[in-house]
């Protein structure tokens, strides 16, 4: 294919989360004149999500939403450049990095923060794709409300499934809980919680088979892998709530990751393997992945790549 022009920058965040404005934010007051590529999700997953309520200075609470488009007025005051695109391949073979956006676009940047983030894992039923937004659904936080004094299920069996549960349990007249092993992984504390929460039942050693309905979700046929027996559960809402995959496919052939695809960066810092390539947020923490967690390493791997380019001498 032939590039016309390769634009070079100083600086490349790749993600617009809390990770990659934060890390804007940074750049751009260090006068690195960053430039944002947003990717599929603009904002990342908090555009999701509803409520923040642990997020500090909001003390009455803030929309997801709301809350990106505030970081992002923040990176533009400052000069960030925000574009539409997604990284589609990378070169990190050399210096500068070469980074293509959308298939056809080519940047050299000195500096690179990835940002990708993670998405939901799904169960990969055909069922579940066709009623996805009609009563299925990866975040219990975002749409519980639209289940209020209904029956519901949400598969899963850690700590972001117990919480879930525990979330719906509020809201839901009742919850099952499908649980594909004989225990849950969830921590001690949150086992706890949602077996002493009396309108949700755990459903230890049972597997989904399929969701039901056509307009929307009317039941879900489980299995129980011990007696081999299917059941279907009435309900109206299907919660999947079993991890998350980090966003990081495109970096796999330069980029140290872990076994679940989270990019490994040095002790302490956002550095990764390749000198001038940075990483933080959810893509490079499977531990935390909090808002403020996010945004605290997309300030950090700002500063790392600030140091990276006065050592460089190309500040």
């Amino acid at each position: 294919m032939e590039h016309t022009e390769i634009e070079k920058i100083k600086c490349l965040i790749i993600g617009s989360g809390p990770a990659g404005y934060t890390a804007a934010i940074y750049a751009a007051r260090a006068d690195l004149k960053p430039i944002i590529y947003q990717g599929l999700q603009p904002g990342g997953q908090l555009t999701i999500t509803t409520e923040v309520e642990n997020f500090p200075g909001y003390p009455e609470g803030t929309q997801g939403p709301e809350m990106m488009e505030d970081l992002k007025k923040q990176a533009e005051r400052f000069g960030t450049e925000i574009r539409w695109g997604t990284a589609t391949s990378v070169d990190f073979s050399s210096f500068p990095h070469r980074v293509t956006i959308d298939e056809n676009k080519v940047v050299e940047a000195n500096t690179v923060i990835i940002a990708t983030g993670a998405s939901a894992k799904w169960l990969g039923l055909p069922s579940e794709q066709k009623l996805n937004g009609f009563g299925v659904s990866a975040c219990a936080v975002c749409d519980g409300f639209f289940f209020r004094g209904q029956d519901v299920a949400i598969v899963g069996a850690g700590d972001t499934a117990a919480e879930e549960a525990s979330y719906l349990s509020k809201l839901c007249r009742k919850v099952y809980m499908i649980v594909r092993r004989d225990e849950m992984r969830a921590s001690k504390a949150m086992q706890h919680r949602v077996t002493n929460t009396p309108n949700i039942e755990i459903l230890y050693n049972h597997t989904t088979v399929e969701i039901l309905g056509e307009q929307g979700v009317t039941g879900v046929k489980v299995l129980n892998t011990l007696n081999n027996k299917e059941r279907i559960l009435d309900i109206t809402g299907f919660f999947v709530a079993i991890g998350h995959e980090p966003n990081s496919k495109v970096f796999k052939p330069y980029l140290e990751m872990d076994k679940n695809g989270y990019i490994i960066t040095r002790l302490d810092s956002t550095h990764t393997n390749i000198e001038g390539v940075f990483a933080c947020g959810d893509v490079q923490d499977h531990i935390y992945r909090q808002a403020v967690t996010a945004a605290g390493s997309g300030c950090m791997a700002a500063i790392d790549a600030e140091r990276f380019l006065a050592n460089k001498g190309l500040h």
